[in-house]
């Protein structure tokens, strides 16, 4: 048997024991990390496994890809709308947070390890950021409801506060190391790591996606194949330019993420299950690198360090920016409480001993215990302080549950699956009576094992799959026609134009879309708008209704049969 032979065994064995303790965390109350981490300790050298490896050179290579995937996956994740919702405080937060969470956490570190003052700001800076994906698959597992904001602003700075971490580290290192001036020098690293790494991103992101959209490839499955290539190329080019690789491939996952291009979903989940991945073999790989019993050696003063961090530090970074930004207290304080450690620490604790920094094996081992103590306090009690502060809300309105999207190649056109809840506008009514916009049609209906042939007169059902072909400019507006009802009728409605069949009743388009016109509910939208208008309608007519305006799009001869619908404030 070869060497070879074994060594994929035993990942075998390790990922597949990762993936079904994963499955633990909701009950356990446990971030994933945590039980990944545990994996890799029990199979290490002082655990029933008793796999030597003390490789630091290996585990930062495998923690530097899995890291940079999971950087990019969360980047293809991250919604536009969100980064402009709270881009400002979650920018600070990212910057100016992790700043003065590294400082006090430094400053700390250094009394209680009886360190120079490099040393402890060198701990600081590896244990300032945060974890977004260990906070909320705990808040999603919990049946936990936060407001969107607070969501988003969680979200946004918990993904974007890597590279300053990662900056702050790799600056104290030269300044350690290579003697690197404190000042100008530290100050010249940043806009060079900054800099090129939000450049290079930004290219890299707008490069790939008109390549993916040009090219032609014969199987489907390279397509995710080549979104990673791209993301890594944005990693690769970056860092060889001594900039930022990190934050390069974060901007390029945003930027690709929030593009359209063919196979996407199947592009998203590719690279969901491709940073789980990661994920698994980063920490069961890390928790190989530890030696349990040197962690016994720090226990007390990394239980100090996390007590400062936890208490003192995040707190004092978070409490005068979200402020600022008009966060209540209950709302700081919940922030406050979700600074919880992950991936990025342990991997950055794993630096000091490439870069062969006198006292890294210490440093190490702290960071460990660091984070082993803030993501099991800190997560299983964030159910808990969620519904102390008052902060949880009721589960949301049934959503459009969009199960799959399949591009229809050079078509500019989607396939969405959606299946409606049992409060969904679309449940209980005729297909007809959906108000759909035009253009768009219901391509089949299943419900249980049986397949429904779509025709006006089929009566909807909750739990029923509707197979819908749509341009991408009218998904907001079927999204809202398959979600739940709201709860009052005020609805945030697309500022993008609306268009529907002129035999639109103005009944079905208040239930679908809670548009509300002065006119009786069994009209026709053609027949509305001829009533309202002084003179017989002509292409390019227009009519206030209220909040909205209605436009005459289409006729033929003297009918009316496309309306245009549009918010009084965006009228054209």
């Amino acid at each position: 048997m070869f060497l070879i032979d074994q060594i994929i065994l035993l990942a075998a064995i390790l990922i597949i024991f990762g993936i079904v303790s994963s499955k633990l965390s909701a009950r356990l109350g446990l971030p994933v990390l945590v039980l990944f981490l545990m994996v890799g300790m029990l199979a290490g050298e002082d655990g029933p496994g008793g796999i030597v490896f003390d490789n630091a050179e290996i585990a930062h290579a495998l923690g530097s890809l899995a890291l940079a995937i999971i950087l990019f996956d969360g980047g293809l994740q991250t919604p536009m709308t969100s980064v402009k919702q709270v881009w400002k405080p979650a920018s600070v937060l990212a910057t100016f947070g992790v700043l003065v969470t590294a400082v006090i956490t430094g400053v700390a570190a250094a009394y209680i390890l009886d360190l120079s003052l490099f040393y402890g700001l060198l701990i600081g800076a590896i244990v300032g950021s945060t974890d977004a994906a260990a906070v909320f698959s705990l808040l999603r597992n919990a049946g936990i409801h936060i407001n969107p904001r607070l969501k988003a602003t969680l979200e946004i700075e918990s993904a974007t506060n890597d590279p300053m971490a990662i900056f702050l580290t790799v600056g104290l290192l030269e300044v350690l190391v290579k003697s690197l001036e404190p000042g100008t020098g530290l100050l010249m690293l940043f806009v060079q790591q900054m800099g090129i790494g939000s450049v290079v991103g930004l290219a890299a992101g707008w490069l790939s996606v008109r390549v993916i959209n040009r090219i032609h490839l014969t199987t489907s499955g390279l397509y995710p194949v080549m979104v990673a290539a791209f993301g890594l190329l944005a990693f690769g080019v970056a860092a060889n330019l001594g900039g930022s690789g990190f934050l390069a491939i974060f901007i390029a996952g945003v930027v690709i993420g929030n593009s359209r291009f063919v196979f996407q979903r199947s592009t998203f989940l590719f690279h969901d299950g491709l940073a789980w991945l990661g994920q698994i073999i980063m920490f069961v790989i890390l928790g190989l690198l530890i030696n349990p019993s040197t962690l016994l050696d720090v226990w007390f003063e990394g239980l100090l360090i996390a007590l400062v961090l936890t208490l003192l530090a995040r707190p004092l970074s978070v409490l005068p920016v979200l402020k600022l930004f008009g966060f209540s207290i209950k709302e700081i304080t919940l922030v406050s409480w979700v600074g919880l450690r992950g991936s990025v620490p342990i991997i950055l604790a794993i630096y000091p001993l490439m870069y062969g920094l006198p006292g890294a094996e210490l440093i190490f081992s702290v960071v460990f215990f660091v984070v082993l103590i803030s993501a099991t306090v800190q997560g299983s009690t964030l159910p808990w302080m969620a519904r102390a502060l008052e902060l949880t809300e009721p589960a949301p309105v049934t959503p459009a549950a969009t199960l799959e999207i399949t591009a229809l190649g050079d078509v500019d056109a989607d396939i969405v699956e959606y299946q409606l809840g049992e409060s969904s506008r679309a449940s209980g009514r005729r297909l007809s009576q959906m108000a759909l916009p035009e253009g768009t049609v219901v391509a089949m209906i299943t419900r249980g094992n049986e397949v429904i042939p779509p025709r006006g007169s089929t009566l909807l059902h909750a739990g029923d799959h509707l197979f819908i072909v749509m341009k991408p400019d009218v998904r907001d507006f079927v999204d809202l026609v398959c979600s739940g009802i709201a709860k009052s009728d005020h609805l945030e409605l697309p500022a993008a134009e609306l268009k529907l069949k002129g035999y639109t009743k103005v009944e079905d388009l208040s239930h679908s879309y809670g548009i509300k016109l002065a006119a009786d509910g069994y009209l026709s939208l053609d027949e509305a708008l001829r009533q309202a208008l002084a003179e017989a309608p002509a292409v390019g007519d227009s009519q206030h209704f209220g909040a909205v305006i209605l436009y005459v799009r289409e006729m033929v001869g003297q009918r009316i049969t496309t309306v245009g619908i549009a918010p009084a404030a965006h009228a054209n």
